[in-house]
C-alpha cells in the first residue's frame, strides 16, 4: 500500500502540472535534507542482516515512508512547483532509463539456460570463471551471475571445499567483471545517462579490469589447487554426474546483441529533436532506447519456453525489488547531489576537502578509496552519482582534463563492492543461492574476512598502477 502511494504521488508529480520551477538554493540545504537518502541506504544495508523477515515483507513500505519524508516536507518547504522539477528529473532523465536496462538484461539472461556437468577442477573451474567474469560486461553482472551460479555449483558439488569458489565468483562475476561497459554495472550506466560515452568506459576500464581479474583468477587457482589436492577432497558421491553441456534459448543471444546495440545507438545517434516534459528535456534517441528495452523484454518473453525460465528458477521478484528501492534512490538523493554540486559552499564542504588538494585539484586515491568503501558498505550506484557530481558532474570535464578522477570513480564503485554481501544486488542473490545448494556459506563479517584479505592487497596495487606510479 505504502509503495502504491509513493509511485502514484510521483507520478501525479510528473504529470499533474504544467507549472515546474527548481525553486530551491543549494547553498542553502542543510545536511538534514540528506536524511531520507542515508536512511534509505541504511535500511538497505541494516535491515536484511538486523530484521530479515520484516524487511523481505515491507522493504518497499520501508523505502516509501523515508521517500514520503522528504517528499513532503521539501514540498513544504519549497512548493509544489519546486517537488514536481525534482520528482519529474529523477523518474523520467535517470530513474526510467536505469531500471529498463535492468528489466532487459534480467529477461534475456533469464530465458538463457545452460544444463549438463563437468567436473570441478581447479582449471575448469578458472575457466568457468573467466566466463563468468567476460559475461558480466556484456549481460550485467546480475544476468550473468544468475546464469552462471548453478553450473559452477553444479560442477563442484561432489567437492567437500567449496566456499572460496562461490566467494571469488562474487568478486569477479558479480562485480569486477561488470566493470568493462555499462551495461555491465549500473554505476557505469548511470555515468552513461550523465554522459560518459560507452566507449570511454571500454578504452579506460579495460587494463583495469584486466589486470585485477588476472591477479584474482591467479589467486583463486593456488587456493582451489590446494584444497583440491587435499586428501578425501573428492570422496562425496557426486550427485549430477558430467554430462555434456547444452545451452538452452540460444535465442535470446539475439536479444542481448540487441541491448547492446540499443545502448549503442543511443549513445552514437545525436538528434537535434527533444521531448521537454515539466522542465526536463529528453532526446528522442533516449526515448527510443527505453521503448526498445521494453519491446525486447516483451519479445524475451513472448519466445522463450516456460520451462526455460522455470528450470532456471526464474521469477520478478529480485527486479521488483530493485524498482522499489531504487525509485526511493534517485528522488531522495536529489539534495545531496545538489549540495555537492556547490562545493565548498554547501554543507559538505568537509567531504570535498578530503578529496581535494590545496590547489583545488582532484586527489584520485581518495576518489578511488572512499568511493569504493562506501559502495562496499552502501549501495554502489548512488555513491557513484554522489561522486561523480563531487568531482564535477559535468561528463566532458571528467573525459577530458579529469579523466585519471573519472576512472577512480569507475573503479572504487564497480571493484569494492565485492567487499560486502551489501556493496551489489548480486552479491545477496549468489550466496542465497549457494546455500539453498547446502554451501555453508560465511557470515556478512566472515564473508569480509575473504575480501579484505583478499581484495585489499588487489586494490592496493591497482591504487599504485593507476593512480601513483
Amino acid at each position: 500500500m505504502f509503495t502504491r502511494i509513493i509511485v502514484l504521488l510521483s507520478l501525479m508529480c510528473v504529470l499533474s502540472s504544467p507549472v515546474y520551477a527548481a525553486g530551491f538554493d543549494a547553498t542553502t540545504l542543510s545536511l538534514g535534507w540528506g536524511i531520507p537518502f542515508l536512511a534509505i541506504l541504511l535500511s538497505i544495508a541494516l535491515c536484511p542482516l538486523l530484521l530479515p523477515t520484516i524487511w523481505h515483507h515491507h522493504y518497499g513500505k520501508i523505502v516509501a515512508i523515508w521517500t514520503l519524508l522528504f517528499i513532503i516536507p521539501f514540498t513544504i518547504t519549497f512548493g509544489f512547483d519546486s517537488v514536481i522539477a525534482v520528482v519529474a528529473h529523477a523518474i523520467l532523465e535517470e530513474y526510467i532509463p536505469f531500471i529498463l536496462l535492468l528489466l532487459a538484461l534480467f529477461t534475456v539472461s533469464g530465458g538463457i539456460l545452460i544444463k549438463g556437468n563437468l567436473q570441478g577442477t581447479p582449471k575448469f573451474n578458472v575457466i568457468l570463471l573467466t566466463i563468468g567474469t567476460v559475461l558480466a560486461s556484456l549481460m550485467g553482472t546480475t544476468g550473468a551471475a544468475m546464469l552462471m551460479i548453478r553450473p559452477i555449483i553444479r560442477a563442484n558439488d561432489n567437492r567437500k571445499h567449496r566456499v572460496h569458489v562461490i566467494i571469488f565468483f562474487i568478486f569477479l562475476v558479480a562485480n569486477i567483471g561488470g566493470g568493462l561497459t555499462p551495461l555491465g554495472d549500473p554505476p557505469l550506466f548511470i555515468g552513461f545517462l550523465k554522459g560518459v560515452d560507452f566507449f570511454w568506459t571500454v578504452k579506460h576500464m579495460f587494463l583495469p579490469v584486466l589486470l585485477t581479474a588476472i591477479l584474482l583468477l591467479i589467486m583463486f587457482y593456488f587456493i582451489d589447487n590446494y584444497y583440491y589436492k587435499q586428501q578425501n577432497e573428492k570422496l562425496d558421491k557426486d550427485p549430477t554426474p558430467d554430462k555434456a553441456i547444452k545451452i538452452y534459448g540460444k535465442q535470446n543471444f539475439i536479444l542481448l546483441a540487441a541491448v547492446i546495440g540499443t545502448v549503442l545507438l543511443s549513445g552514437i545517434w545525436q538528434s537535434n529533436m527533444t521531448i521537454t516534459i515539466l522542465g526536463t528535456p529528453l532526446a528522442l534517441q533516449n526515448i527510443v532506447r527505453d521503448l526498445l528495452f521494453v519491446a525486447i523484454s516483451l519479445v524475451s518473453i513472448a519466445i522463450t519456453p516456460k520451462q526455460i525460465r522455470s528450470a532456471n528458477q526464474f521469477n520478478w521478484e529480485p527486479i521488483l525489488e530493485v524498482a522499489k528501492l531504487f525509485i526511493g534512490i534517485f528522488i531522495t538523493i536529489v539534495p545531496v547531489i545538489a549540495i555537492l554540486r556547490v562545493g565548498y559552499d554547501g554543507q559538505l564542504s568537509s567531504v570535498v576537502s578530503l578529496v581535494t588538494d590545496d590547489n583545488g585539484g582532484p586527489i584520485n586515491t581518495m576518489y578511488f578509496w572512499l568511493s569504493g568503501i562506501l559502495s562496499g558498505f552502501l549501495d554502489n550506484a548512488p555513491t557513484y552519482l554522489v561522486f561523480f557530481n563531487l568531482a564535477s558532474g559535468d561528463a566532458n570535464t571528467l573525459m577530458g582534463p579529469l579523466e585519471a578522477t573519472l576512472l577512480a570513480i569507475s573503479m572504487g564503485s564497480v571493484f569494492m563492492g565485492a567487499l560486502t554481501y551489501i556493496g551489489n544486488a548480486p552479491n545477496f542473490m549468489v550466496k542465497s543461492i549457494a546455500c539453498q545448494n547446502k554451501i555453508n556459506m560465511p557470515s556478512f563479517f566472515g564473508y569480509m574476512k575473504w575480501s579484505v584479505g583478499i581484495l585489499i592487497p588487489v586494490f592496493i596495487v591497482n591504487t599504485l598502477v593507476f593512480f601513483i606510479v
